[in-house]
């Protein structure tokens, strides 16, 4: 199994500048925008890629800078100001300059000499991404904050020095590299960097794409690696990892194609997602039984995990991956010993029918059993202590999920056929046969994903929030009731639900995140009893799909049509909007005034006495019965607003 871990897609967050900011006037070459009596140095034209190479050769940054008879101060070179300036070969900036922002000099490959003066105070995220001709580089003593990344895949780096007194950061003992001295992490290191005894932490990018580095020994002081901290380091042949360092983190040695051999030792507990992926030579490996969590994909596309043999690969006492194709109507009983499931463990295992876990398992893994359409039930042991998001999404034939009895984490209340979060009273996974017990109070993140089996589902009075991709991909739901208690709908809570035809939003919501219901093509009708559109918060294209909405009601609460159909949140996404909805009734409304209040307690009380015990409303905490239980409820209601 191959998979695309979340280094790549952070990636390609970073590459862009997230604003854009036009020119305002143009002096000696150099473009600046105004901001009061001060300019700030910024590309060419509207955005960072309309022009390409503004600049090229050296440019000097002046201290002032007149125009139209106004002189301002250059105080701060902005967010990809010289983005992509391929023919800037040298950069001297003047000590009036007290910001250089994000991405300011990202693919500047030609870039060989910059002078960032005493005046300069920050230095953003990414600033000198992919400067690989840069050689050198001195951090002045005025530096308080550098951005990471700031000197990502500087692949010509021999020198990195920071000036004496500055507080925040050091070079100590010549080491070639940033050091934050409070907390003694490396934060940009080089091909000649030399890890001092005393650094604690290698960060998040510290040597990324340090391709003229070839080996490195970090020191026994050094109890954590960071993400992507020697990430495409090409030219890493040999790497001694301490017995003090406890966490590798994700990515944290991704495309080293010419390390041969690791030995990772007994502190280590935690090897992070994508931690080797793609170290193609990497042929030996030692794993010690100290490791407890191994993140997905982490050996994936080394020679050390292609030459295991097909079937489930253990790495010290992790189940770490299916490796082949599972033949169908495979089932798999874990050995006892191993603590942990990682992350994908068996995704698209197809032919998987059946799975034994055994009481030494403490951790499942996000997405453990993705993918696994065979399988019909899943029995989580009582040691389980950690269950990650969307562990069987896309069990299409799962019928049945329990958790063992003196399991302190997790329950199966009410033979619901779903794990429960027992401290939160939150429903992290359920599949096509879940009731939702009247005592859950949220619908965790992925919770249904892909549950393609379910068709109906009933949101009791009792939950408050739909988790964020609650239900996505749930393309055989049809019918969807949601209590008048919930208040928040996630993002993309039913995205892509295509056989949702009808939903009913009440009025107790005041949030639905951005794409809920997005790509929901069957849905005709939507009935919001919501009165107070300024009170809800909406996010970006809630109901969009990619038909056309001629065919689509909204159907709203009298009188309020108007301000439905001023609202752009609401009015694209709708051929047309009817105010034909009354009030809906709230919770503990027993006699249908549209209050709550002494006179419902007395109407419960008369049907407990042997009055109509038809009135459904009287059945306040959904229990299906009418007794005291319900007049408590309503007193609650009263009381503090809540039935539970």
């Amino acid at each position: 199994m191959k998979q695309f871990f979340r280094f790549s897609i952070l990636l390609l967050a970073l590459l862009l500048p997230t604003s854009a900011v036009a020119h305002d006037f143009e002096v000696n070459g150099i473009y600046y925008y105004i901001n009061g009596t001060e300019a700030t140095v910024t590309y060419q034209g509207t955005s960072y890629n309309q022009y390409s190479n503004e600049y090229t050769g050296s440019v000097n940054i002046p201290t002032t800078v007149t125009y139209g008879g106004t002189t301002y101060s250059v105080t701060a070179i902005g967010e990809g100001a010289f983005y992509g300036c391929s023919g800037l070969t040298s950069v001297n900036i003047s000590n009036s300059v007290t910001s250089i922002g994000r991405w300011a000099f990202y693919l500047c490959s030609g870039l060989t000499s910059v002078t960032i003066p005493n005046s300069v105070t920050t230095i953003g995220e990414g600033a000198f991404y992919l400067c690989s001709g840069l050689t050198s580089v001195t951090i002045p003593n005025s530096v308080t904050t550098i951005g990471e990344s700031a000197f990502f895949w500087c692949s010509g780096l021999t020198s990195i020095n920071v000036e004496s007194g500055n507080t925040k950061y050091d070079s100590r003992n010549n080491c070639n590299a940033i050091i934050e001295t409070a907390s003694n992490t490396l934060i940009a290191g080089c091909m000649n960097t030399v890890i001092p005894n005393s650094v604690t932490s290698i960060g998040n990018y510290a040597f990324y794409g340090c391709r003229g580095l070839t080996s490195i020994t970090i020191p026994n002081s050094v109890t954590n690696i960071g993400n992507s901290a020697f990430g495409s380091c090409y030219g890493l042949t040999s790497v001694t990892i301490p017995n003090s360092v406890t966490t590798i983190g994700e990515g944290a040695f991704f495309n080293c194609s010419e390390l041969t051999s690791v030995t990772i030792p007994n502190s280590v507990t935690t090897i992070g997602e994508g931690a080797f992926f793609n170290c193609s030579e990497l042929t030996s490996v030692t794993i010690p039984n100290s490791v407890t969590s191994i993140g997905s994909s982490a050996f994936d596309d080394t020679a050390w995990y292609n030459n295991q043999p097909d079937g489930l690969v253990y790495a010290g006492r992790v189940a770490y991956q299916y490796k082949g194709t599972m033949p169908e109507g495979t089932s798999i009983n874990i050995i006892e010993g191993t603590v942990s499931i990682s992350p994908r463990a068996f995704s698209n295992c197809s032919g998987l029918t059946g799975v034994t876990i055994p009481n030494s398992v403490t951790t499942i893994g996000s997405s453990a059993f993705y993918g696994c359409r065979r399988l019909t039930s899943i029995t989580i042991s009582s040691s389980v202590t950690s269950i990650g998001t969307n562990p069987f999404g896309d069990c299409r034939g799962l019928t049945s999920i329990s958790v063992e009895s003196g399991n302190p984490h997790y329950d199966s209340r009410n033979n619901c056929n779903a794990i429960i979060e027992t401290a939160t009273n939150t429903l992290i996974a359920g599949c096509m046969n879940t009731t939702i017990p009247n005592s859950v109070t949220t619908i965790g993140d992925k919770a249904f994903t892909s549950c393609h089996g379910l068709t109906s589902i009933s949101i009791p009075n009792s939950v408050t929030t739909i988790g964020e991709s609650a239900f996505l991909w749930c393309s055989e739901l049809t019918n969807v009731t949601i209590g008048n208690s919930v208040t928040t709908i996630g993002e993309s809570a039913f995205e892509e639900c295509s056989g949702l035809t009808s939903i009913t939003i009440p009025n107790s919501v005041t949030s639905i995140g951005n794409y809920a219901f997005y790509h929901c093509s069957g849905l005709t009708n939507v009935y919001s009893y919501i009165a107070d559109l300024s009170a809800i918060t909406m996010g970006y294209s809630v109901f969009r799909n990619p038909n056309n909405y001629d065919g689509r009601t909204l159907h709203v609460l009298q009188g309020t049509a108007d301000a439905y159909q001023a609202d752009e949140k609401w009015y694209p996404f709708f051929g047309q909007i009817v105010d034909d909805l009354k009030p809906d009734t709230p919770l503990g409304d027993v006699n249908g005034d549209l209050e709550v209040n002494i006179a419902d307690i007395n109407a419960v009380i008369n049907i407990i006495l042997g009055g109509n015990d038809d009135n459904t409303a009287a059945d306040v905490n959904g229990d299906g019965e009418i007794n005291i239980a319900d007049v408590n409820a309503i007193i609650n209601i009263i009381l503090n607003g809540t039935g539970n």
